[in-house]
Parts: structure tokens; sequence; C-alpha cells
């Protein structure tokens, strides 16, 4: 049976409430993918409070959209919001999102940590973007708790876990990468991701149609210095050009690699 996150049309224009409705409505295609994903992975629970982390990318924004549709859309009842961590990286200043975030109807915290230059201090052969990711995960969780959030939701899509695969092939000898739908060691959350099913270059359509307010490089400091994941982005797109089934093969390959649905 399908799942009932699945959009079997184009979602009509929203009636006028007093949470004014999204811009644009996201693609029948980019809601199908996430609906997918959350029925495979059974994401969502009646019940859940959900925290999207939100960078102000055209990815997380994607899902805020998403999300916010499937709300309204959804027999499955669920609670909202959003949070940003700000990590005092020159070049990225998210503070818009809170009248953007404010705008949607929905309650947002927005944090403001050090992690640049602690990373300076306590790094030990890691690379800043994974120390970064870290951070921000630990915060996220953190923020979830006292907030009385259970499920964290983050934005990563099918490029990045294919990235994440081979990156730990290539550079650490294992197979693996970022799994769908898991619970963090403490036993008191839920991480899911949604867009598991999605390519990068849907959120960018749709990010680019939508007007949504993307901050382009939302990690400054990644893009100052080349990085494993850009040489495994250029990889796959090189290899896509010749291989049009290349995605849909690699989700295959990584299908046992991306966990079981937790209780």
């Amino acid at each position: 049976m399908e799942s009932p996150f699945v959009q079997p049309h184009d979602p009509p224009a929203a009636p006028a409430t007093r949470r004014p409705a999204p811009p644009t409505a996201p693609p029948r295609s980019l809601l199908r993918a996430a609906g997918r994903a959350i029925g495979d992975y059974a994401m969502i629970r009646p019940g859940d409070r959900l925290l999207l982390g939100l960078s102000g990318g055209k990815d997380s924004l994607s899902l805020l959209h998403v999300l916010l549709a499937l709300q309204r859309k959804a027999p499955v009842p669920f609670a909202l919001a959003a949070a940003t961590v700000d990590p005092c990286i020159d070049g990225y200043d998210p503070l818009y999102l809170k009248p953007y975030v404010a705008g949607l109807g929905l309650p947002f915290f927005y944090q403001r940590q050090k992690i640049a230059a602690r990373a300076l201090g306590t790094m030990r052969g890691d690379s800043f973007c994974a120390y970064c990711a870290r951070m921000r995960r630990g915060i996220l969780y953190a923020t979830a708790r006292r907030e009385g959030y259970n499920v964290l939701v983050l934005a990563q899509h099918l490029d990045d876990l294919a990235e994440s695969f081979l990156m730990r092939a290539f550079h650490n000898g294992r197979l693996d990468t970022m799994k769908a739908h898991y619970i963090v060691d403490a036993g008191d959350l839920r991480v899911i991701r949604p867009f598991l099913y999605v390519r990068e270059r849907q959120t960018a359509e749709f990010a680019q149609r939508a007007g949504l307010p993307v901050v382009q490089d939302n990690c400054p400091a990644c893009f100052r210095v080349p990085i494993q994941r850009l040489h495994m982005k250029q990889l796959l797109a090189r290899e896509e050009r010749g291989h049009k089934r290349l995605f849909p093969n690699l989700l295959a390959a990584m299908r046992p690699l991306l966990g079981d649905i937790p209780e």
C-alpha cells in the first residue's frame, strides 16, 4: 500500500489561513520522492515532533517547504519546527532565517556557537567539514531535547549519500554511508533523512524556481580549500554522463547500508 505521505497529484493552492502558505508549492516529483522515503523507513509517526536542521542552503530550505506541504496533506499528524546553528564562520550569516521562518508560522531556534574557533584548538586528525558537522549535530540534539522535539530531520539527499559511500570506501576501506532513520546512542531521539531518494538537482531547481532565500555557500570555510567531497561530486558527475542509471544503481548497492527501521 502506498505511503500516506506520497502525493498522487500536484497539490492545489492552500486556502487562506492565519499562517501564510509557502510562496511556491514543491513539485510533485519532490513530494513523491520524500513521501516514498518517509513511508519506506517509517520516518514520521503520529504525534511526532520534528525539528529540522536549517542551514539556509537549498537542500534544507527545500525540505522545509516539503515538510510544510506534507503536514497540510498527510493524515499522520506531526509538529514541525526549525533550528539553525551559526558556527561563526566569516561570510556565513543565517540570521535572516529568523523572520523568514517566523513568516511561515513555525517555531525557530537559533544557536550561535564558535565552532570554527574551537576547531583550531581541538580538531585532531579530522577534516573541518566532519568536525563542524559533528558539532552542529550535537547542538541540534541538545536543542531538540531542551525544546521537547523527538525527531531531528536532516536534509542530505541521494547525491550526499553516494559521495559519502565512495569517500568511506576509498579513504577508510569500509562500506558505509549515512543512515536513513536511526536512534541516537542516548536512545531518546530519532534522526531521519526524508530526501534519501531526492537528487541534488531537484532541490536546486525548486529553490531557484521558488525564489527561496538560499545562502549559496552556506559553509564558506569548505569552499576555500579543495575537499574530498567536492572531488567525489565531480567524479560522480563525470561517470553519470556515460551511465544514466548510475545513481539508481548506487542506491541499490547502498540499500543494505541504510539501516533497519527503528522501533
